[in-house]
């Protein structure tokens, strides 16, 4: 036995540096979307008014400070960042997964335990070599190593291996959803900054229908207007009270939205500033978009997709390596006495050597079926990896669709809206002027009003594509 004993550090030394790994070689798999992003000749014009200097840094480098001027918005943000729940529980899934890490670690070096015992038995005396019945006592204090695998086939460095690669995928997940944490910010408050427009919109045109009603009551009492030039203005000044307390409600959820993404209640936003004017949509969309192949660098939910496909690959190597042979260590070293006072006197020292060899002969199919099921779940690890490409290839393109199209659609609206005021305007003259019917002025201030309602939409919509071109290109982790 004492040449097995010299041998045991040997052994630890071989299952610790040598141990082989029956994971196939990762190989990442090739983006599944075109070398270009999509480009159409119909936005062509539109792409011309949106120029990208040369100078115009990367989403990556560009902190979400930088990215959006508004004061009160990068408030929201960073509280949010602070206190919003649901980013708390990624940090938290990150802090598991890595704790799950060290725990399987730590099967890679063997645990080093210090015991002590004692031991009382009798012996009866048909049993005793003296005839009669004795009571034995034993004292044992040492160190012991309990059932170490010797890492030989790579089965524990595999585990090892795919535990790791999960707690890089949820720290992946982690800056994941802090970039998506700060597009929802922004996409809430440019809404409730929207409906703020809106209402205001709608509060001074129910003022000004007020007065046109008013003096349209005037006029129809001394008989200078008709029932219907009457009704049709309450009707105008009904429509646009309607409108404001719809708008009211809705911006009241906006708020509400935005206060569960902070996470703690925030001052009122009725302060707060506008939508982005068209010099700062512009600014803020004069970021390059790049090549496809430079997300898989800056995207963190396609970063996470590949070590979730790289853990699936280390767990083949553990299901491979569950098809040979076993072998586990538990050997002690220490002092043995049958009294306590002499247990570390000379010649009282002890030790046990127990190698375990386990072959795995006939298990119904089970190591069998491990093995199909790690590569059935690798392949799906694979699919969806595939996916999270082509879906963030999607969303950049459907960035730069929007940054193409909608630049031009709020200069369209914003002409609409000179064009309906300048309408009006000539109408009220020509109404004043006993040329034009009441009727004509107020199908005009209906089309104003409709008019502009629809201008702050649109550039709602075009301040939301500049948060999703920054997102979907890996905007938003620094600060």
């Amino acid at each position: 036995m004492k040449p097995l004993i010299k041998t045991a550090p040997t052994l630890l030394a071989a299952a610790l540096l040598s141990a082989c790994s029956l994971a196939p070689t990762y190989q990442r798999p090739s983006a599944p979307v075109a070398d270009a992003y999509p480009q159409d000749t119909a936005g062509a014009a539109a792409r011309t008014s949106v120029t990208l200097p040369a100078s115009a840094a990367s989403a990556v480098d560009t902190g979400w400070r930088s990215f959006f001027a508004d004061t009160r918005l990068q408030q929201l943000i960073a509280a949010a960042l602070e206190h919003n729940r649901d980013l708390r529980t990624a940090v938290l899934r990150m802090d598991e997964a890595r704790a799950l890490y060290d725990v399987q670690s730590a099967d890679r070096l063997p645990n080093l335990n210090a015991s002590a015992s004692v031991a009382r038995a009798k012996t009866p005396a048909f049993l005793s070599s003296s005839g009669h019945s004795t009571v034995g006592k034993r004292y044992d204090a040492g160190l012991a190593i309990s059932a170490f695998e010797l890492d030989f086939f790579g089965r524990v460095k595999s585990l090892s291996d795919a535990a790791l690669a999960s707690y890089l995928a949820t720290e992946e997940a982690r800056q994941a959803a802090q970039i998506s944490l700060v597009a929802q910010v922004a996409q809430a408050y440019y809404t409730e900054r929207a409906y703020a427009e809106q209402l205001a919109l709608a509060q001074q045109t129910y003022a000004a229908r007020s007065r046109t009603y008013q003096l349209t009551q005037q006029r129809a009492e001394v008989g200078a207007s008709s029932r219907l030039d009457l009704r049709s203005a309450e009707t105008l000044m009904e429509t646009a009270r309607a409108a404001a307390l719809s708008l009211a409600r809705q911006r009241a959820q906006a708020e509400n939205a935005l206060t569960l993404l902070v996470g703690q209640n925030q001052p009122s936003t009725s302060t707060s500033g506008a939508l982005p004017d068209q010099r700062q949509l512009d600014a803020m969309s004069a970021l390059p978009a790049g090549l496809p192949s430079e997300l898989l660098a800056r995207r963190p939910d396609i970063r996470a997709a590949e070590q979730r496909l790289k853990a699936a690959t280390a767990n083949i190597g553990a299901a491979r390596a569950a098809f040979f042979p076993r072998i586990s260590l538990t050997t002690s070293l220490g002092s043995s006495s049958p009294s306590l006072g002499g247990l570390f006197d000379s010649g009282s020292g002890s030790w046990s050597f127990a190698p375990q060899l386990s072959l795995p002969i006939f298990d119904a199919g089970r190591n069998r079926a491990n093995l199909s099921l790690a590569e059935t779940r690798k392949n799906i690890a694979v699919a969806d990896y595939e996916k999270t490409i082509q879906t963030a290839f999607r969303e950049v393109a459907d960035a730069l669709a929007a940054r193409d199209y909608l630049g031009e659609q709020v200069q369209a609206q914003n002409s609409i809206v000179e064009a309906q005021a300048d309408r009006l305007k000539l109408l009220q003259l020509r109404f004043e002027q006993g040329i034009a019917s009441s009727l004509d002025v107020l199908d005009a201030q209906r089309e104003l009003f409709s008019a502009q309602q629809t201008l702050v939409q649109v550039r709602q919509q075009r301040s939301g594509s500049a948060v999703d071109l920054y997102r979907a290109l890996g905007g938003g982790l620094q600060p």
